[in-house]
């Protein structure tokens, strides 16, 4: 099971919707650093050759570029819908915040500012040690920032209500009624289990038999016997009266 998994880590919005995550290992993010370090030294090796008939003009000029592509570099990627640096993208990985939220401009800014902390003694020595330390793989800049390197997710959500047994509803319900409760059926899996108690006994009207430990597995029951769904007899009971 995914419980088993060291490198999961689960977060809970505040809407109650748990989200599981992985977090990424060092391999994989030295792999992508390698990545991002190569395009960099490929961009400042292309400028350095223009800028070589510059003399001292061009050296300066140069060393603010390679002051700003080392800087600005993992903000500006980072800072875009894939949060992530052409070297994530790659390995399939991206930044997000440590609830589980997308990542936010000013942990990418604390997350890459702290780069100065990480890379010492040398070689990003600190980082490295945080890294293979921590469960979460988290770097010092990670820390400080709340941030979370995680691979990307390619699962297809689950076209199904949560578990239980189909149950017809006690009572008559409204067309309302019946769509509320369809969506929490779908909507179940993505909450916490006592997020999903909670928003349940909002409708205990609709299932008046059943105790507020069971109510949300009684309204996917109803949820999945709304949409045609029923309970199978058991074959040594069929003939039964």
């Amino acid at each position: 099971m995914i419980s088993t998994i060291d490198t999961v880590i689960t977060a809970e919005t505040p809407e109650g919707i748990a989200i599981s995550m992985r977090a990424a290992g060092f391999p994989v993010r030295c792999m992508a650093f390698l990545i991002d370090a190569s395009i960099r030294y490929m961009i400042v090796s292309t400028v350095a050759a223009v800028l070589a008939v510059g003399g001292r003009v061009g050296t300066g000029v140069l060393l603010i570029i390679v002051f700003l592509i080392l800087w600005l570099y993992p903000v500006i990627f980072e800072l875009m819908p894939a949060a992530a640096t052409p070297g994530k993208r790659a390995m399939g990985i991206q930044v997000m915040m440590v609830n589980g939220l997308p990542l936010t401009p000013a942990g990418c800014l604390i997350r890459n500012l702290m780069r100065a902390v990480d890379m010492l003694p040398l070689l990003y020595g600190f980082a490295i040690v945080s890294v293979l330390m921590r469960r979460d793989a988290r770097r010092l800049g990670d820390l400080a920032a709340g941030t979370l390197v995680v691979y990307r997710d390619r699962a297809s959500p689950k076209d199904d209500f949560g578990p239980g047994e189909p149950l017809p509803p006690p009572v008559p319900l409204t067309i309302r009624q019946q769509t509320a409760i369809a969506a929490f059926g779908w909507r179940v899996t993505r909450l916490t289990p006592e997020r999903a108690e909670e928003i349940a006994v909002l409708a205990a009207d609709a299932v008046p038999s059943a105790k507020d430990s069971a109510v949300a597995a009684r309204l996917v029951g109803i949820a999945r016997w709304q949409h045609g769904q029923r309970r199978l007899i058991p074959p040594d009971s069929a003939g039964q009266t």
